[in-house]
């Protein structure tokens, strides 16, 4: 049986799934790279000479990134295991449920890790006060890229027509609605 859910495309429960997971599966392998190789050279961070000269606060402040670095590795990999453990038990539409809430936890815990990353890095860069102003300055643009512009566009996008609506064409409609 097929569903439009008035959502514009005529699928099934299992088909919307799969392109779902696929879709998930595409976001998850440019994010996990991402903190993987983050990751690696923070782990790498403390075997360096320099290390040693690292002050408290800066010790600190690597320790809590690394530590933050392994939880964002977690839930971006989490689905994954999600994935591997639930196949062939005909539950993909959980599955996509569960592996997406994981990688939103796992797109928070990156924000934190970036910020925690750039704030040893300018601490030990600049030695001032300034760190902090532009660490803070880029942890308002990753909100705004990663959290507030999505959500900004699903609020412009239930406020009205859009142009895709009006045009006649309603098929790239259809693809912006489902993004």
């Amino acid at each position: 049986m097929t569903e439009t859910q008035g959502r514009g495309r005529e699928e099934t429960q299992d088909e919307r799934a799969d392109r779902q997971w696929s879709e998930l599966l595409q976001e998850l392998r440019v994010a996990q790279t991402g903190v993987q190789i983050l990751f690696g050279f923070l782990l790498a961070v403390v075997f360096q000479s320099r290390f040693e000269d690292l002050g408290d606060v800066d010790r600190n402040i690597y320790v809590a990134t690394v530590m933050l670095g392994s939880a964002t590795a977690a839930a971006l990999i989490g689905p994954v295991s999600y994935h591997r453990l639930l196949t062939g038990r005909r539950m993909k539409p959980e599955t996509v449920i569960w592996a997406s809430r994981m990688t939103v936890l796992g797109l928070v815990l990156l924000f934190c890790t970036m910020c925690s990353a750039l704030l040893l890095i300018m601490r030990v860069a600049l030695h001032n006060e300034t760190a902090l102003w532009l660490v803070g300055g880029m942890a308002l643009w990753f909100l705004a890229c990663w959290f507030v512009f999505p959500v900004w566009a699903i609020a412009k996008g239930r406020s009205g027509p859009r142009e895709s609506d009006t045009d006649g064409r309603g098929d790239s409609g259809d693809r912006e609605r489902d993004a």
